[in-house]
């Protein structure tokens, strides 16, 4: 017989049995397929060893008690940035429970008591919550993972009380702050990750390293390959240059143009929908040239003119002025915010959270600009930044998208198929993902 002290941790989706009864089993299934797309790489990415999973439910096994418990707070806040982008119907929520001990080691499954305390303790957590046993807290590395005790707990078949602990909310105190930094306020805090990507941050930072290298691989090996077919290619290339130069045009045209538009008021940008119907290259551009004189003598407001300033920051600089720039949305109206938070975070090359705001913005239909620059992102030379564009529009069945998601579902955009699946893994679909969004929007 094979023992182990392990880490063992439990998920499961909140009211998974109740959507169940209200879901055909074609929507059941993709709800599964999302929710393991969303957990198994976080599981892999901190060292879990995936057990099985029945249903809506994971048994993982760690053998490092603090990795078990960074894993459900980066899980926690990616379903947080997933769910921003969806409708309440839509949203996933899970529970995640940790616990240590020593238990049977068999093939594909493992027995003992710490197995049933860890279920027991998910039976008591809550949801988008992470809680874990006395002995994890014991076990743990207590200087990378912030904990609080929820309280003592006798639980069903188990002798005695288990004390039991909970991952507080986000902001941590990681690092003191720069004298000028401007902590966020209630309203803010509300805005941002519940766990602040304590644990998300590292794991995507440490997939890019090690994708940049696999990727880096590849391109040596592709590379005679990518010479042999030049030759072949020529006379095809000869015959496309100039549809591909025409092409060309009309997609720096059109991206001109979405930032341009995203940054004008609805009065105009009505009035100007109608006149520039086909993005006709000519009058797009007479557009652009007129339009951009307009943004350049309204700036935008102190919040968007710092907003400015961050993007032609220096590194030295960036800090600053995005404490700054931070400073001054909270002087705008609360309709304003959430479209200034999510510029701010595009100037600072956060696209995921810039999504995010321009999402709730839409949401809270505060802010006509954030939908228009939601569509632009449509547009965007990052692929994944389309895809996340295209699934927010789709969960927002925002009607006004359906020209563009339907030319990105046609024509994609650059580096299709390329590295920027979730985290960093797989390849990137942005038009499967335009295909999706449009079947969400209401039928013609």
């Amino acid at each position: 017989m094979k023992t182990a002290n392990l880490a063992i941790v439990f998920t499961d989706i909140k009211g998974f049995t109740e959507r169940t009864s209200r879901q055909t089993l074609e929507e059941n299934q993709r709800l599964l397929q999302v929710h393991e797309a969303l957990l198994a790489p976080l599981f892999k990415a901190f060292g879990g060893r995936i057990i099985k999973s029945i249903g809506d439910a994971f048994l993982v096994t760690f053998e490092s008690p603090t990795q078990a418990v960074l894993s459900g707070i980066a899980i926690q806040d990616r379903l947080w940035h997933h769910n921003r982008q969806l409708l309440e119907d839509d949203q996933i929520h899970v529970r995640v429970a940790v616990n240590v001990g020593e238990v049977r080691v068999e093939a594909n499954d493992i027995f003992g008591e710490p197995v049933n305390i860890a279920a027991r303790v998910e039976g008591i957590t809550d949801a988008d919550e992470v809680f874990f046993t006395e002995a994890v807290y014991l076990s743990m590395n207590k200087a990378e993972v912030p904990s609080q005790e929820v309280g003592a707990f006798e639980l069903k078949g188990i002798p005695g009380k288990i004390r039991v602990f909970r991952v507080p909310r986000a902001p941590y105190r990681v690092l003191a702050p720069a004298p000028d930094a401007v902590l966020p306020t209630p309203e803010e805090a509300a805005l941002m990750p519940p766990f602040g990507n304590l644990a998300l941050a590292r794991v995507e930072s440490n997939l890019d390293l090690g994708q940049r290298a696999a990727a880096s691989a590849v391109a040596v090996g592709q590379g005679a390959v990518v010479v042999g077919q030049r030759a072949a290619a020529g006379a095809v290339a000869v015959g496309q240059k100039a549809t591909v130069l025409g092409k060309q045009a009309r997609t720096a045209t059109d991206a001109l143009w979405a930032r341009v538009y995203a940054k004008l008021p609805p009065s105009i940008t009505t009035k100007v929908s109608s006149s520039v119907a086909g993005w006709g290259m000519c009058a797009g551009l007479l557009t652009v040239v007129l339009l951009g004189g307009w943004v350049l003598v309204n700036g935008g407001g102190p919040a968007m003119r710092a907003i400015r300033d961050v993007e032609g920051a220096t590194s030295t600089e960036k800090a600053t002025r995005v404490s700054e720039a931070k400073r001054l949305i909270k002087l705008e109206e609360a309709d304003q915010r959430n479209y200034l938070h999510g510029r701010l975070d595009e100037a600072q090359g956060n696209m995921t959270s810039a999504v995010t705001f321009y999402a709730l913005a839409v949401r809270k239909d505060e802010n006509a600009r954030a939908e228009s620059r939601l569509i632009s992102l449509l547009k965007h030379e990052q692929c994944g930044v389309r895809s996340s564009a295209a699934a927010a529009v789709g969960g927002l069945r925002l009607e006004s998208a359906r020209g563009a998601l339907e030319s990105l579902a046609d024509d994609g955009g650059p580096n299709e198929g390329g590295s920027g699946g979730f985290l960093g893994l797989g390849t990137c679909d942005s038009k499967q993902a335009a295909a999706d969004a449009l079947k969400r929007l209401p039928a013609n």
